[in-house]
């Protein structure tokens, strides 16, 4: 099972910002800024790009960008959440600035890449085993492949705990197993701080835990009426070793050997496409960019009609997301994401052999499933999460 699954550290750290829906207007354009790093100013010493967190190409390592029914996430190289979001923030007046947040920790993205593992429990085959040792995740299904976000500082018991699970990492072992992370993550703690309260011992207690706390914080799972939606991605895909795997993007160059320019190495209708879908201010879009894959998106289902033939998929049928808001909840807060899936894969058996996608974004929650399962799935969640009368 977990040892069909291949796993890596993508390069870069990490930040979340979250923005109330009520302000999204006033951070278009920023949104806009990373979305499209051609759009900003050239080092005129260089002739490049002063950010970083870009690949030789100038795509970004990783970015999503989601909007929800209960807020605008994104997930950025930190770079360029202080050169962005930061400025944008100061320039808010001071009741609306303390609304808008910035993760204070780094985080580093874990990319997986499947050849079979089963899709009902994946989700749940992934996230336990970080939960179990403690560590508080972010996680995101795209098209092709799963990204966990894990706190910087947590990437040695990461791997230790992933490869007690059999998980293959795509790094150098051995540096792991000996506690030392690879070169370019010198500087970041080798382990987590010890958590405030033991991690759990079972998964059993993993679910116990998970339920008490959000029914502690109100959390109340519920479905957004006539939202479905699509999972599609950008064009560049291949299939390779019986998986589909988004391939590495080529590092173009002039004759000259300098970088060729970030608008020569995008499809252009499908930006164009995306900027109209943000534009909009939609009801629910996840965008994820990330090194060696091609875009993928989670969107409503509304919104197709504007993308016209830059996307592949959608597979048949149509998805509905659960939502969760977490907003009540700390950012370090555990084993939320393999809690709630665990429970669904426990409890409905037909998961072994459908769908289970999981959004993590700033502050919320989303478990997406099929339309004819996601009914079955909210009627086993609010009964756990619902307090009793007095």
């Amino acid at each position: 099972m977990a040892m069909s699954a291949t796993i890596s550290f993508l390069e870069g750290t990490l930040s979340l910002v979250h923005i109330p829906l009520n302000l999204y207007s006033d951070f278009l354009q920023p949104i806009l800024k990373v979305l499209l790093p051609h759009s900003q100013g050239l080092d005129p010493n260089s002739g490049e790009l002063g950010f970083e967190g870009l690949a030789l190409d100038n795509q970004h390592g990783f970015l999503n960008i989601s909007v929800t029914p209960l807020e605008c996430s994104i997930v950025c190289h930190s770079a360029w959440a202080k050169s962005i979001f930061e400025p944008a923030i100061k320039r808010l007046p001071k009741e609306f600035a303390k609304a808008v947040s910035i993760s204070k920790d780094a985080y580093a993205v874990v990319s997986v890449t499947d050849a079979g593992m089963d899709a009902g429990s994946r989700v749940v085959d992934l996230a336990s085993p970080l939960a179990l040792a403690g560590i508080p995740i972010f996680f995101i299904t795209t098209y092709y492949s799963d990204f966990i976000l894990v706190p910087n500082k947590d990437r040695s018991s990461v791997v230790k705990a992933l490869l007690a699970r059999g998980f293959f990492f795509n790094e150098d072992e051995s540096s792991y197993k000996s506690g030392f992370p690879p070169s370019h993550s010198r500087g970041a703690s080798q382990s987590s701080d010890p958590p405030s309260t033991p991690p759990p011992s079972s998964i059993g207690e993993l679910q116990t835990r998970t339920f008490e706390l959000l029914k502690k914080r109100n959390v109340v799972p519920y479905i957004e009426p006539d939202l479905r939606l699509t999972h599609c991605s950008g064009r560049e895909s291949t299939t390779l070793m019986g998986y589909s795997e988004r391939p590495s993007l080529a590092r173009r160059h002039t004759a000259n050997g300098t970088r060729q320019s970030w608008i020569n190495t995008i499809d252009t209708k499908l930006y164009t496409s995306i900027v109209s879908a943000l534009v909009s201010q939609p009801k629910f879009l996840s965008i994820t960019l990330a090194k060696g894959d091609s875009p993928s998106l989670l969107l409503d289902h509304s919104l197709l009609k504007l993308f016209g033939d830059s996307l592949i998929g959608p597979p048949e049928g149509t998805l509905v997301p659960i939502f969760l808001d977490l907003n009540n909840l700390p950012f370090e807060a555990t084993g939320i994401v393999s809690g709630v899936a665990g429970k669904l894969v426990q409890e409905m058996q037909s998961l072994e052999s459908a769908e289970l996608s999981y959004l993590s974004t700033a502050r919320a929650g989303a478990v997406i499933l099929a339309e004819e399962l996601s009914v079955t799935a909210l009627g086993i969640l609010r009964p756990l999460l619902t307090k009793e009368e007095p």
